[in-house]
């Protein structure tokens, strides 16, 4: 059973949802909120598998509400979905920053929602390779971060080269093409480069990678470090 967590200010917004979701069998909506604040109290204590967070709510917005949720240890379980009217703009950026694991817009249809929901809830980040590239070239205009990441040193060449092509926006089968590998190893040097860096998901790897001056926006990777 998928357990979600709904949280926007609109009381409409949150029963349409729930009524999509009530009705499939393998999802339960766990609770509902109206703001951040209220949403992070209610993650403590359910701990849902999926927080549905609006990004713009009154007394504490979906960004701070999921960097509250993304620095408690005992909520790394909890994969933040965002919720937006506008698409991939500069508040979507900062949220994946602060630790949510995609993005949904509401005017999604019915079938795409409810498949969002259950990517999401095995852990996948809900970046599509183009939304990915969007992203890349319209808000990642230089490494926010001096110096390089030390996770990165701990990092095996073919970490890193996987690495690099999951910020270029490639899927895990374009990796294993561009790294002549299988799509199973290609997956293994994914999750091994996000336990050393500490990235909660793939989302979180993309903006590290970029932060940390691994990639460069509209360049190539940077290459690996010797030894």
């Amino acid at each position: 059973m998928i357990r979600v967590l709904l949280v926007d200010d609109q009381p409409l917004i949150r029963s349409g949802f729930r009524a999509l979701l009530d009705v499939e069998d393998d999802i339960e909506v766990v609770a509902e909120a109206a703001d951040g604040d209220q949403g992070v109290a209610l993650a403590k204590e359910h701990v849902p598998d999926i927080a549905l967070i609006d990004i713009q709510m009154p007394v504490v917005d979906g960004i701070e509400a999921t960097r509250r949720i993304a620095a408690d240890p005992t909520l790394a379980a909890v994969h933040v979905v965002i919720l937006t009217n506008y698409g991939l703009d500069e508040y979507v950026f900062n949220a994946l920053r602060a630790g949510a694991a995609g993005f949904l817009v509401k005017d999604i249809q019915p079938e795409d929602f409810l498949h969002a929901i259950r990517v999401a809830a095995r852990g996948d980040a809900l970046l599509a390779p183009s939304i990915t590239r969007k992203l890349i070239n319209r808000y990642v205009a230089q490494p926010l971060t001096t110096g390089v990441h030390t996770g990165l040193k701990e990092l095996t060449n073919r970490e890193r080269e996987a690495v690099a092509l999951v910020a270029q926006g490639l899927s895990n089968d374009e990796v294993a093409d561009r790294m002549v590998i299988s799509p199973l190893t290609a997956k293994t040097h994914i999750n091994r480069a996000m336990t050393k860096l500490h990235a909660r998901d793939r989302a979180q790897l993309v903006v590290l990678a970029y932060e940390s001056g691994l990639v460069t926006p509209r360049s190539e990777p940077a290459p690996p470090a010797a030894g």
